[in-house]
């Protein structure tokens, strides 16, 4: 459904994308013009009145125009602050108006308030640090973001885990952890975007990229060895790790533990072996060579038919007999991914993959809603792939809600994407004791990640100051190896500006 909305009386373009993120959660295809359009499905009217620091921002919503809807806000901007966080301020006021209007109009509560960013549980911690007492938290972010009680609980629940899974998880930002993107899968699934490429008939590219993922590991883990810098987490990720042969992964597993400071002491190393038909008792002997017990395996769903759908070339009974074969040569860590709302399927469906998963029974469990990623081939042919509506999506997630809460596992992280359906989340569950550190320090984004291979993004938070800085590899096999010695240094220089005193020499 394509709507457009005309908005008068602000100016200012940067309100444009804001507006248009909040109105996206209610219609998949959205215009914002910030003036009157005589084609517009309806017009809404802001007032914003401000005298020092008080604000007042009124709405009102036209349509048909006779059909009115009203909304106001009242809000303190503090004068004392820049002009980019008084703007912030006003954009936050101007936000709640809007919600509330948009809401009125389409009967729909948005649990998430204003929200459209990926990280919400980072809020709850912020406030927890600067000491504020948890119900003061949660009323503050109903103030603030128009979130329900439901979400501030879930949040809770999810905060509450993250510090007994890992208690020093605020003062991790001294070390870093290390992601390895393999950027290659059996076939591409429809609803993807990683960097991943079939990897039948590219032996010449694998061959080419592993040689420069081995370069990487080698001037990273020298420098992180001279330094003094300990790794908390490695994972492989992609693509699927698994798809590489199992020589291949014996050499790269050795050149980890050759190349990474302490590597014995890493307290966790994840290998995605998502595709079941990677999996092979000669993979997993090297798995348990390099004491890598954490792995995922995802059968995303148990209906054959999805799965043939969404290009997944795996049958579902595959999928059992290597979880099986997995937890038989000693895999005591097993995640495995479900996506809510996948084509054709509806809460018959999804109850019968949760049915499924109760005979496994892994360690950890994520919880996906389905989400049109705009380069993905599913949102290229949106027509081609029937998905549920909102209320069946919100059923499928109140039904492993339940489940999980009946079997044991509790919700450890949690993140948020684009044009997710149902304007839902993706947890993650696990059996306490059994939460993945790694998951839990990226979407908190408490300390420096270092992304190496081909498509692996950086995330480097700077020690002090909590300042972010990203950096990316190439996509494409082909760019990565013309130009990882390039990628390398830079990511080298990053770290000398985030961990090395000023009066320190550099070198690498």
């Amino acid at each position: 459904m394509n709507v457009r909305i005309s908005i008068t009386g602000l100016s200012d373009v940067r309100f444009e994308r804001p507006l248009q993120l909040i109105a996206n959660l209610f219609f998949e295809e959205t215009e914002i013009h910030l003036n009157r359009i005589e084609e517009a499905d309806f017009l809404i009217k802001f007032t914003l009145e401000q005298n020092g620091a008080d604000l007042h921002v009124s709405g009102i919503l036209e349509r048909d125009g006779d059909n009115q809807i009203h909304a106001a806000h009242h809000a303190d901007v503090d004068t004392s602050l820049s002009e980019k966080e008084q703007f912030k301020a006003i954009k936050n006021a101007v936000s709640h108006v809007y919600l509330k209007l948009l809401q009125e109009l389409t009967g729909i509560t948005q649990k998430w308030g204003i929200l459209t960013g990926v990280r919400p549980t980072k809020l709850l911690h912020k406030k927890l640090r600067e000491g504020t007492r948890p119900e003061i938290a949660h009323r503050e972010l109903a103030e603030e973001y128009l979130i329900t009680s439901e979400k501030a609980e879930l949040m809770q629940k999810i905060v509450d885990r993250q510090l007994a899974a890992v208690p020093d998880l605020y003062d991790l930002k001294k070390e870093v952890s290390i992601y390895i993107g393999i950027p290659f899968c059996p076939t591409k699934c429809a609803y993807c975007t990683f960097p991943a490429y079939a990897i039948n008939g590219r032996q010449g590219s694998v061959n080419s990229f592993l040689g420069g993922l081995h370069h990487e590991m080698s001037a990273i883990g020298s420098w992180l060895k001279e330094k003094g810098i300990r790794i908390t987490t490695v994972y492989y990720g992609g693509g699927t790790p698994t798809s590489i042969t199992a020589e291949e992964m014996d050499m790269l597993y050795e050149e980890m533990y050759t190349s990474f400071p302490d590597a014995s002491e890493i307290r966790e190393i994840t290998v995605e072996a998502g595709r079941p038909d990677t999996i092979t008792p000669e993979k997993l002997d090297v798995l348990k060579k390099w004491n890598i017990h954490r792995i995922s395996v995802n059968p995303q769903s148990y209906i054959q038919e999805t799965l043939k759908a969404i290009g997944r070339h795996h049958t579902v009974e595959e999928t059992v007999v290597k979880f099986n074969l997995a937890r038989e040569m000693g895999m005591d860590n097993i995640n495995m991914d479900l996506i809510i709302g996948l084509p054709g399927e509806g809460t018959k469906e999804f109850t019968h993959t949760l049915n499924e998963t109760e005979k496994l029974m892994p360690e950890s469990l994520t919880v996906h809603t389905l989400s049109f990623k705009r380069a993905s081939e599913m949102t290229k042919n949106r027509d081609r792939y029937k998905v549920a509506d909102r209320d069946e999506v919100e059923r499928m997630m109140g039904l492993a809600e339940e489940w999980t809460k009946s079997h044991g596992y509790e919700p450890y992280y949690l993140y948020r994407q684009k044009n997710i359906l149902g304007n839902l989340e993706n947890v993650g569950y696990s059996i306490p004791g059994q939460e993945s550190i790694y998951n839990i320090i990226i979407m908190e984004e408490m300390q420096t990640i270092i992304g190496l291979g081909c498509g692996a993004s950086s995330k480097f938070v700077h020690p002090e100051t909590g300042a972010i800085t990203h950096f990316a590899n190439p996509k494409d096999p082909k760019s990565y190896n013309d130009s990882f010695e390039h990628y390398t240094n830079e990511k080298l220089k990053i770290l000398e500006e985030h961990f090395v005193q000023k009066n320190e020499p550099a070198s690498f």
